[in-house]
Parts: C-alpha cells; structure tokens; sequence
C-alpha cells in the first residue's frame, strides 16, 4: 500500500466501512442492491446512506483497491456493474471493526424532543399530536424490523446482522414505551395548567 492509500485509509468516513462492510457479505452487488439492503438494515440501528453517497464510497474504495468490481455482459439489457470486497478490504476492514476506540459512544439526534423542549413556544394540541405521529411511525418502523429480522434469519451468513436487527427491535420497543410515557407527561402537563387558569382570579 503506498503513502497516499494508507493517508486515504486513515481518513475514511464511517459510510465507507458501512458501505464495504456491505460488501463483506457473500456475493457481488450492484450500487442499487447495496442501497437497498442498507435500507432495510443498517437504517434501523445506524443509518442508511444516500445511494450517490454508496457510488461516490465504491469509486474510493476501489481507489484504495479494497473494492473491485466487474460490468455486466450483453447478455443484460441494461449494463450494471457489481462490487465485491478484495482481501485487501476484508483485511482492512477486520482491523476497523475490531478497533474499540473508533466505535465512539452512541449518538441521540432526537428532533421530537428536540420539540418538546421548546414546546412553551408551541400549541399544546399540535405538540400532542406531534408525539401521536411519532408513535404510529415508531410502530410502523417497528413492523419493518421484524420483517427484515425474518428475512435475515434464512440466510445462514446473516447471523449477526440478525443480533443487530434483534437489538433494533428492543430499541423501538423502548421508543414506544417512552414516547407513550412522554405523551401522558404531555397530557398531565396540560391538566395542570387547565387547572391553574381554572383557579385564577377574575377581574371586577
């Protein structure tokens, strides 16, 4: 590897290694593909990246020669080209992975409740109602986790993509618990001040 490979591995960004890490899988995969399957599991513990931002990923990582890829025949009426990972990337990424100290603590970006902090700046009803919608879509996202746990569960090399989905599955269960505790937080909340401006005194 020259200078300017290993420069280059040292300034990966985390949608690299997820994007190779896709690749780490049995079997070739188009940009498509690969966007796909992070849609229906990496998005729900980590995030799923832009699909220009998975192409603009491969084109690096065969830079780097961690990645290669081949262009479909004639035979294909449309001409793709699918990506594997070389043992240069499976050995690089072995070493990211297994390195403690760049997984970091976890992140929480929660813009509901980024809402509800500010909610003495909000109507009460449409705060509700905001949290009300977050626990459809939380129940709904739910609902797709299982369904890509049970998908992963008949691939035989899928077994720890279905500890992270099990593990995402717990987590929504949780989102649900704590969104329906926070939505009844909401609910006393406004019972007391209905009762405070019950209770104030009238003019006159």
């Amino acid at each position: 590897m020259t200078s300017s490979q290993t420069s280059k591995k040292q300034e990966l960004p985390p949608t690299a290694w997820a994007v190779l890490g896709l690749l780490s899988f049995p079997g070739e995969r188009t940009g498509y593909e690969l966007k796909k399957w992070a849609d229906s599991s990496l998005r729900f513990f980590y995030w799923s990246p832009a699909i220009s931002q998975i192409y603009a990923e491969l084109r690096r990582l065969e830079e780097l020669g961690y990645a290669a890829s081949v262009r479909s025949g004639p035979e294909e009426v449309r001409a793709k080209r699918r990506y594997g990972i070389t043992p240069a990337g499976r050995e690089a990424l072995a070493g990211w992975a297994s390195d403690v100290a760049e997984a970091g603590p976890p992140v929480l970006k929660h813009g509901l409740l980024l809402r509800v902090w500010l909610g003495h700046l909000a109507e009460p009803e449409r705060l509700r109602g905001m949290v009300t919608e977050h626990l459809e879509r939380t129940t709904e996202e739910l609902a797709a986790v299982r369904e890509a746990m049970a998908h992963a569960a008949t691939e035989p090399e899928w077994a720890f993509p279905v500890l992270a989905l099990r593990w995402s599955e717990r987590q929504h269960l949780a989102e649900l618990e704590l969104t329906r505790a926070l939505l009844a937080d909401l609910e006393g909340l406004g019972a007391q001040e209905r009762q405070v401006g019950g209770d104030a005194p009238t003019p006159g």
